[in-house]
């Protein structure tokens, strides 16, 4: 039987072979320009310093290659990702950018193109969670409904896993602002009480510091650069930042930099009022990691203590043997 199928196979492929060079034969495929043009584009080609041999201009390169991939894929997976965020993500694409801004990833993408680079990673990691769930359940000879199963947890974790990272980077990147916002407001109040102002003052930081503060202070003299006025961009920052302490900070510049008030006062009260509540914080957290601590211990000792005291009961209710 398979021998049967073999030779009607080689059959249908011996017959549509001769059929494509009958349907050759009697169509014939339209000449190309180029040749045509090439002898009258000679003299053209040699004074721009190319020689008679060269072929055309337009190279078309690979037939396949990874742009033109890209280009025939890139609709499709564009699409299905869009409608995987709209589920999953029901803030809208500002949300998104916003999030995105404040956990400093990828920074290096276009903005136009960061939503949608984003949510293509969501998908292509929920297809690989999904795709692995399946294959380990599938390998392990489980059923349909346990492939099923794995498949739909392993696409829901997927999709989930993005979306913690995002979150955490947030956390992170708020915490490292905090530690880094008592420095900088010093430095910015001593900047600004020998006399320079508040574009002189956040240009010295920037030069000479690193960080997500300092990030955000570089973003803010580019936007002053750019035309608009240093309030202006320090208001922008003020929205956008995922730090309550540094839009404090930037109301404040805003506010020395359109009144003309005193910024050093009000950068050492915003600094000492960082480092108190972080002491406040980090007392909380070692009150929680010492309870934390003393779990362990209860849960072993108190079974034994429980134990000698209920060791004695027998005797005394019932009497000695």
């Amino acid at each position: 039987m398979n021998r049967l199928a073999g030779i009607d196979l080689l059959v249908a492929l011996v017959t549509a072979s001769a059929a494509a060079l009958a349907a050759g034969l009697v169509w014939r495929p339209t000449a190309r320009l180029g040749p045509r043009v090439r002898p009258y584009t000679v003299a053209a080609r040699s004074s721009l310093g190319r020689g008679a041999d060269v072929g055309p201009v337009a190279d078309p390169g690979v037939v396949l290659s990874g742009s033109t991939l890209r280009r025939l894929f890139d609709p499709i997976v564009g699409r299905l990702a869009a409608r995987l965020g709209a589920l999953v993500d029901r803030g809208g694409e500002d949300r998104l950018l916003m999030r995105l801004r404040q956990a400093g990833l990828l920074a290096d993408v276009p903005v136009a193109r960061r939503v949608q680079e984003y949510r293509v990673r969501q998908l292509a990691t929920a297809a690989a969670w999904a795709g692995g769930a399946g294959g380990t359940a599938l390998i392990t000879g489980r059923g349909v409904s346990l492939v099923l199963a794995g498949t739909t947890l392993g696409f829901v974790v997927g999709v989930t896993r993005l979306r913690g990272r995002v979150d955490k980077a947030i956390e992170r990147r708020r915490l490292r602002m905090r530690i880094e916002l008592y420095t900088v407001n010093q430095l910015l109040a001593m900047h600004v009480r020998v006399g320079g102002g508040v574009v002189q003052a956040v240009q010295r930081v920037v030069e000479r510091g690193s960080g997500p503060v300092i990030e955000e202070f570089a973003e803010v003299l580019r936007v002053h650069r750019s035309g608009r006025r240093v309030s202006e961009a320090l208001q922008f920052a003020a929205r956008v930042t995922p730090e309550p302490h540094a839009a404090r900070t930037y109301r404040l510049l805003a506010s020395g930099a359109e009144l003309g008030a005193d910024l050093a006062t009000g950068l050492r009260l915003l600094s000492e009022d960082i480092r108190g509540q972080r002491t406040e914080a980090l007392k909380r957290a070692a009150t929680r990691r010492r309870a934390a601590m003393l779990l362990p211990i209860i849960a072993i000792l108190a079974p034994v203590m429980l134990l000698f005291i209920a060791a004695p009961l027998p005797s005394i209710i019932f009497g000695a043997p």
